[in-house]
C-alpha cells in the first residue's frame, strides 16, 4: 500500500500508461479516427458554405477554374492523407502522382482557417466532375477571394517551373449522355520547322505568318474578327502534311485537337467538340477531301461549314489554329475553300531535288555527293517519289549514303518516271488556270507551291523521253568495289 501511495510511484504509471496509449494510437490508426471524429463534433458548432467547380460550364467549354485547383491540389501534401489516392506515373519514368478518387476529401489551412475540398464524380449518363470548396460561413467573407487568388499564384508558379507539356486530344466515341468527349496523350511527336522537307522560302513565310498570328490580338479585336487562322494543307499521301502539324504546335506550343469525323454523332455532337476545346490549340480535321465525297449522313455539308467559320466557331474558345488536310482540292466546293473559312492553302507535293538535298542531309548526314548530279537529273525529267518513300529509304541504307542514293535513283526510275509522266500531264493542263489564280490570291496570303509553267513541263516531257530511249546506256555503277560517299 505505501508503495501504490509513493507520488514517485503513481508518476511512473500515469507516464507509462500514456506511453501505451500513445503506441496504440499510432500502430493501430486510432489516432487519424480521432481526429476524425474530432472534426465531425468541431463541424456541428459551425455553419458550412459550399462552391461547386465543375468541369465544364453550362456551353459545355472546359473549366479552367477547375483545371487550376486540380494542378493546385495535386501539389499539397495533404493529399496524401486522403483515404483514397489514385497513383500515377508521371512524364519521367520514376515520378508518381496522386490523384483524388471519387468522394475522396482533402483539408488545406489558408490564414488561420481549414477549408476542405471533395472530389465528386457523378457515376450516372452525365458522368459529370466537380470540386466541392467546403468553408466555415464566419470565414468566407474573410478568405474566401484571397484563397482563389492564391490559387491562381500557385499554379502560375507550378506552370512557370516545369515546360508545359503539350497534350494530343482525340474524340471518342459516345452517346449524347456523356459529356466528356475528349481523352488526351501526351504530345511528344518531335518534328519542326528545322526537320520538315520543304521550301527554305515557304517555310520562312509560314513561320512568319504564325509569328505575326501570336501578336494579333488586340488587331482581331479591333476588326471585330474571331482570333484564329485556318490552313488547307493538301497533297499525296506522304508528303509530309501530319509533321507539318506537328511542327506547327511544337512552334506555337498549343495542344493539339485530333477531330476524328467518322465518329461525330451529328452536327450538334460536332459543335460540343468544337466547344470542348481550349484556348492555344490547333485543331485538326484530316482527309475532309474523302469524308465529303463519301458524304456521310452523320455530319451534313452546312455543318462542316459552320464548323468552320459559323457563329459557333466565334464563341468558342480565342487564340485557336484550324487545320484541314486532303490529297486534293479540285473538287471541293469553294464554299469551303473561301478566305474566312480557309485563309492559308499549302500545297505539299511529291519530292523535288530541294527538298531531296534536305531528306539526304536529314537522313543520312549527306550534304553533298557525287551522286547528286545524277539525281537532280532525274528529277528534271519530272520523275518523283513521296518524301516519306525516299525517307523509308535512306532509313533502310542508313549506314551507306551511297546505297541509299543508289536505291532512290533506281526507285525514280522505276516507279517515279512512271508517275512523273502523268504528273507533267496535268501540270500542263493546270497551268494556265493555276498562273491566273495565284496572282489574285498573293494579298490574302495564300502560299501555294505551285510554281509550274509550260515551257518547263514540256522540256521535262522531252528529257524523260530523251531519258527512256538512253536508259540501257546509263546504269549507274553498282560494284562492290565503289567506296562509299
Amino acid at each position: 500500500m505505501k508503495i501504490l501511495c509513493n507520488p514517485f510511484f503513481l508518476l511512473f504509471v500515469i507516464v507509462g500508461l500514456l506511453f501505451l496509449l500513445r503506441v496504440l494510437l499510432i500502430r493501430t490508426g486510432l489516432i487519424y479516427r480521432t481526429k476524425k471524429w474530432w472534426r465531425s463534433i468541431e463541424d456541428c458548432f459551425h455553419v458550412h458554405q459550399f462552391f461547386k467547380v465543375p468541369e465544364f460550364n453550362e456551353s459545355m467549354q472546359e473549366n479552367q477554374l477547375y483545371c487550376k485547383v486540380s494542378v493546385y491540389l495535386n501539389s499539397l501534401a495533404s493529399i496524401e492523407d486522403s483515404d483514397f489516392t489514385n497513383l500515377f506515373t508521371g512524364k519521367k519514368s520514376n515520378e508518381i502522382i496522386l490523384r483524388l478518387d471519387s468522394g475522396q476529401v482533402i483539408d488545406d489551412d489558408f490564414l488561420g482557417a481549414r477549408v476542405s475540398w471533395i472530389n465528386e464524380v457523378k457515376t450516372d449518363a452525365t458522368c459529370s466532375r466537380a470540386l466541392l470548396l467546403k468553408i466555415r460561413k464566419a470565414d468566407k467573407r474573410r478568405i474566401l477571394r484571397p484563397y482563389l487568388q492564391h490559387i491562381h499564384t500557385v499554379f502560375d508558379e507550378l506552370e512557370q517551373k516545369k515546360k508545359r507539356q503539350l497534350k494530343l486530344y482525340m474524340n471518342i466515341d459516345s452517346d449524347r449522355n456523356q459529356s466528356r468527349r475528349w481523352r488526351f496523350v501526351p504530345f511528344t511527336h518531335p518534328s519542326t520547322f528545322e526537320t520538315i522537307a520543304m521550301e527554305s522560302d515557304l517555310k520562312n513565310k509560314l513561320k512568319s505568318d504564325l509569328e505575326t498570328f501570336l501578336k494579333a490580338k488586340q488587331y482581331y479585336n479591333r476588326l471585330g474578327r474571331v482570333w484564329k487562322r485556318s490552313y488547307l494543307l493538301y497533297g499525296p499521301s506522304g508528303t509530309g502534311k501530319s509533321s507539318f502539324v506537328a511542327a506547327m504546335a511544337n512552334f506555337l506550343g498549343y495542344d493539339v485537337y485530333d477531330i476524328d469525323l467518322s465518329r461525330v454523332l451529328d452536327d450538334s455532337d460536332l459543335k460540343s467538340l468544337l466547344l470542348q476545346t481550349t484556348p492555344k490549340s490547333v485543331i485538326v480535321v484530316e482527309n475532309l477531301d474523302r469524308f465529303l465525297m463519301e458524304k456521310s449522313t452523320t455530319v451534313s455539308f452546312s455543318g462542316v461549314l459552320n464548323f468552320m467559320d459559323g457563329i459557333l466557331n466565334s464563341c468558342s474558345a480565342a487564340e485557336r489554329i484550324m487545320v484541314f488536310t486532303m490529297n486534293s482540292k479540285d473538287h471541293i466546293d469553294s464554299a469551303i475553300l473561301r478566305p474566312g473559312r480557309i485563309d492559308v492553302h499549302i500545297h505539299f507535293p511529291l519530292c523535288d531535288f530541294s527538298v531531296f538535298k534536305t531528306l539526304s542531309n536529314s537522313y543520312l548526314g549527306v550534304k553533298d555527293h557525287k551522286l547528286f548530279p545524277q539525281v537532280e537529273e532525274i528529277f528534271q525529267t519530272g520523275a518523283s517519289l513521296s518524301p516519306a518513300e525516299i525517307g523509308e529509304l535512306m532509313i533502310a541504307h542508313r549506314n551507306s549514303p551511297s546505297r541509299a542514293l543508289k536505291s532512290v535513283i533506281t526507285a525514280l526510275q522505276t516507279e517515279g518516271d512512271r508517275r512523273g509522266s502523268v504528273n507533267v500531264g496535268r501540270r500542263l493542263l493546270d497551268a494556265g488556270s493555276r498562273n491566273s489564280t495565284e496572282d489574285s490570291s498573293d494579298h490574302l496570303g495564300i502560299f501555294c507551291k505551285e510554281n509550274f509553267n509550260a515551257v518547263k513541263d514540256i522540256r521535262k516531257l522531252y528529257g524523260l523521253l530523251r531519258l527512256r530511249s538512253n536508259r540501257k546506256a546509263q546504269s549507274f555503277d553498282s560494284t562492290p568495289g565503289q567506296n562509299d560517299g
